[in-house]
């Protein structure tokens, strides 16, 4: 028996619709077990009874591709009390994946500078005889470091000051490096959300920028004055 290019086509085809159409009752028995294990969980806002709940805003972002199949953002401002899809770069796929990896207390961090060493997102210190030898970050496998690197690198395009943030380490240390800095930083206000219940508000590029310009030239000017001189703006003519 002779099949024809066409038939052959059209079985291949079928195959693969149906493999698509198991996959996707799959994923969808995944975030329907997803979804019920949240609901297992505590509203913040039961326990914490002296904390005003604020009311759920739109969020400006888009919805990931690949978030589950049930308003996860809700779900996960409910159990925590906070919204870390605030926090530019971290998508409720993000944020639901570094939940699902740390948990919610964050008592077994004493500090953030603890939380991001667990993640392995610090500088190492290979110390010997007073001199450090190394400082390269030690590489630690973990789904919630490697969703902060992922959110780092998502900033490159941001106008947010975690966007100028991260364009001005990749200038200065190069991309690895860069990600590593931001992932550490992002981690830092993770924690401190989850910890305190605070929220994050974007100051925006433009806020960073000053910022940074004002320390550089507190920098310069101190050295100036430690050197007996005195640092003097430049006026531009205006023609």
């Amino acid at each position: 028996m002779i099949v024809s290019p066409i038939q052959f086509a059209g079985f291949a085809l079928r195959q693969a619709v149906e493999l698509y159409d198991t996959y996707d009752e799959k994923i969808r028995a995944c975030d329907k077990a997803l979804e019920q294990k949240l609901n297992t969980f505590d509203s913040k806002d039961d326990k914490d009874s002296q904390k005003p709940s604020t009311p759920d805003k739109p969020s400006k972002k888009r919805k990931s591709r690949c978030a589950p199949d049930f308003d996860v953002r809700s779900e996960l401002n409910r159990v925590s009390g906070v919204d870390l899809t605030d926090i530019d770069g971290i998508d409720e796929n993000t944020a639901l994946k570094i939940v699902s990896e740390i948990g919610l207390d964050m008592s077994r961090w004493p500090s953030a500078k603890h939380f991001a060493f667990w993640l392995g997102l610090c500088p190492g210190t290979k110390i010997s005889g007073g001199k450090v030898l190394n400082r390269k970050t030690k590489r630690l496998p973990g789904a919630a470091a490697t969703a902060f690197r992922l959110a780092a690198y998502a900033l490159a395009n941001s106008k947010s000051a975690l966007g100028a943030y991260y364009r001005r380490m990749r200038s200065k240390l190069g991309a690895p490096k860069a990600i590593t800095a931001t992932a550490h930083k992002l981690a830092r206000l993770v924690y401190s959300m989850l910890k305190h219940g605070s929220q994050y508000v974007d100051e925006g590029q433009e806020y960073f920028e000053q910022r940074y310009r004002e320390r550089v030239l507190k920098t310069l000017k101190q050295k100036a004055k430690d050197m007996g001189f005195t640092l003097t703006p430049v006026e531009t003519a205006v023609g």
